[in-house]
Parts: C-alpha cells; sequence; structure tokens
C-alpha cells in the first residue's frame, strides 16, 4: 500500500502583515500516517486525546488582520514539535540511542518526549519497540520543517517590525495532565516562563481582555511554557514569547473529539483579542 504523504506544516499568511506577531499552533495537526495507526496499541480515538482539538481554527483570525499562523500537520502523537530535538525514552527502541539523545528529562520520564511514549491519559502508544531510524525519519519529515519555518517568520517579524511577539496556541485537558488528577483548573492558562519569556505588559493585555470577557486566567499553573517558549523568547532581543492553553472543556466534547456550541463563542473572542491587537497592540518602554 502507498503511504499517502503531505506537507508537514500550514502557513497562513495575513494580505498584509499589520500585527508584530506570530501565531503558532503546534499540537492541532491531525494527519495519522497509516502505518502509524497499524504499528499504534490505540484506536484512532484514543491516539488523538493528546490532540489539541481545533485550536488552530480558534486564532484563525490572526490571519484577518495582520498576523500569519503556523500550524503542524501531523499529530502530537506522531511527532512532538513542542519539545527539544532528541528527547526520547531509550525503552521505546529496539537499538541503543546516540549519545547526544537526552534521554532524561522531566518529559522523556513522563513519557512525553519528542517520539511519545504515551497519550496523554498515560496509555502506551506503539504496540512494540520501534527503531531510532524511524525516530529520525519523523523528525525529517515533521520536526525540523517546523522549527526551520517558525525561526524565519520570527526572523521576518524582528526585522519588519523591531519586536516580535510569538504566540504558542494550545489547549489542555480539565481532568488530567499525562495521567496525574489536576483540580480547579481555570478556562485559560498564560505562560510566561514566570516572566522570563514575555514582557508583563503584553502578558497583562491577554490577561485583562481575556477577564473581561468572563473567563478564569491564571498565569504559569500548571503551564508554564513548552520548549518553543523556552527555545525562541529572547526579551534582550525583542523577543517575546506567550503560551496560551485553553480549557477543552470550553468548546469541545473530549470523549467523542467534537465541537460544541462553546466553539462559536470562543472563536469569537479569540478573534476580539486579535482585532485589539491590530488596532492596539500595546507599547513596550525600554
Amino acid at each position: 500500500m502507498t503511504q499517502l504523504k503531505i506537507e508537514p506544516i500550514e502557513i497562513h499568511y495575513p494580505d498584509k502583515w499589520t500585527i508584530p506577531a506570530v501565531f503558532s499552533s503546534p499540537h492541532s495537526g491531525s494527519f495519522y500516517p497509516s502505518d502509524f495507526i497499524l504499528q499504534s496499541a490505540l484506536k484512532p480515538t484514543a491516539l488523538r486525546q493528546s490532540e489539541d482539538f481545533m485550536v488552530d481554527e480558534l486564532f484563525m483570525a490572526a490571519t484577518e488582520f495582520g498576523a500569519p499562523l503556523l500550524k503542524a500537520r501531523y499529530p502530537r502523537a506522531f511527532c512532538d514539535v513542542n519539545r527539544d530535538t532528541y528527547e526520547l525514552d531509550q525503552s521505546m527502541f529496539q537499538d541503543t540511542l546516540p549519545s547526544y539523545v537526552k534521554t532524561d528529562t522531566p518529559r522523556v520520564l513522563a513519557g512525553i518526549g519528542t517520539i511519545p511514549k504515551v497519550v496523554t491519559a498515560g496509555v502506551p502508544i506503539h504496540k512494540g519497540q520501534i527503531t531510532f531510524a524511524e525516530a529520525r525519519r519523523r523528525l525529517d519529515m515533521c520536526y525540523f520543517p517546523y522549527h526551520e519555518t517558525l525561526q524565519s517568520l520570527l526572523r521576518q517579524c524582528l526585522h519588519k517590525f523591531g519586536t516580535a511577539l510569538l504566540i504558542d496556541c494550545h489547549s489542555m485537558p480539565d481532568k488530567t495532565i499525562h495521567g496525574a488528577t489536576v483540580g480547579g483548573l481555570s478556562d485559560i492558562v498564560l505562560g510566561t516562563r514566570y516572566g522570563r519569556s514575555c514582557n508583563e505588559v503584553l502578558s497583562d493585555f491577554f490577561y485583562e481582555h481575556l477577564t473581561n470577557m468572563g473567563y478564569s486566567v491564571s498565569y504559569n499553573s500548571p503551564y508554564a511554557g513548552g520548549f518553543i517558549t523556552q527555545r525562541y523568547a529572547n526579551q534582550s532581543q525583542n523577543i517575546h514569547a506567550l503560551q496560551i492553553e485553553i480549557n477543552r472543556n470550553l468548546y469541545m466534547d473530549q470523549t467523542s473529539l467534537t465541537a460544541t456550541a462553546g466553539l462559536y463563542d470562543l472563536k469569537a473572542n479569540m478573534r476580539k483579542i486579535i482585532i485589539q491587537l491590530h488596532e492596539n497592540f500595546p507599547v513596550i518602554e525600554n
């Protein structure tokens, strides 16, 4: 059987780039290769539990009002681009991993490395061990194109405006985080790496608009910002990165992976915030 191949990323450009921002949706990919499904121990619906369902659609108004949006086409269960390049669990592999592989990071130990071992609920993805060659194939196919493109977009943004805001868009399960029960999650969590990745003028802009819309919003708990936020933020060079985590209860049924009536309101509100960015982008005083 011939394996269908698709482009690893989608870039949605605005007609005119007017907001000094780049939107990133690294986990909303929903193309599951047939050979991956065959080697998985999970049914497709279970595989999709770690997918950031429709998050790219929630922020698509960015392209209408002056900012590009980058989306991964492949899912995080296949290759997670929001990880360091070689965060891999040795127990997943038939062969010994090269010495440069990071095998003991907190994410690897939790089973959620660059090639994940488990989906969000802690259930193993693969029927058996895979090869490092397979991991490298996925990195070449998905990981490197995403980061090369994101770097290029941020360089273009910085050159055009003198500043760049990376908005990394995600959704979060309401009950469990990688198998561990949590309680009292906000509607939206803003991750700034505790102020290290984003000037508070920018993060407070989102906080104020979201709370005025009636959402409960918190900073950095339980998500302070992932690899993309950490990797690309550089406030000394006027590059800021803000991670936005949206509670899935607001817009979807997490069991059936279908949109609920809340999708319309949430999408409309994200549109309003993007319009405000377009019209009143916060001024950062040096």
